[in-house]
């Protein structure tokens, strides 16, 4: 990852409603959430959420899929990934005190209606 991509993921996340939004989406893995539950579940107007959501889709930490009259929303665990290996990749200056690489986020692949 560049470094001019990460300091874009990082200026998305920095905000809290971005980073509440981007937390809830990994904690609801492959099937994502649609934009009235997250509204709903952290109290935030359906405008600003649509701006959050559109941040984080500029990133591309979030990815949206629509399953008939539902858009999904759902957290892009590579991406995600990607951030954490570029934050830790001289970490140790290259001992590999890091657990392997088989421990990243991973989830299965979302089912479609």
């Amino acid at each position: 990852m560049e470094d001019s991509h990460a300091a874009s993921c990082f200026a998305a996340l920095a905000h809290p409603a971005r980073l509440r939004v981007f937390r809830a989406l990994v904690v609801a893995g492959a099937d994502g959430l649609t934009p009235g539950v997250l509204a709903q579940s952290l109290a935030l107007p359906a405008a600003t959420l649509s701006f959050h959501l559109k941040e984080l889709m500029h990133t591309g930490l979030v990815c949206a899929q629509r399953s008939g009259r539902h858009i999904h929303y759902r957290a892009e665990l590579e991406r995600m990934n990607a951030l954490l290996s570029y934050l830790s990749e001289n970490c140790c200056q290259g001992q590999g005190c890091l657990a392997p690489s088989n421990l990243l986020c991973t989830l299965p692949e979302p089912q479609h209606d």
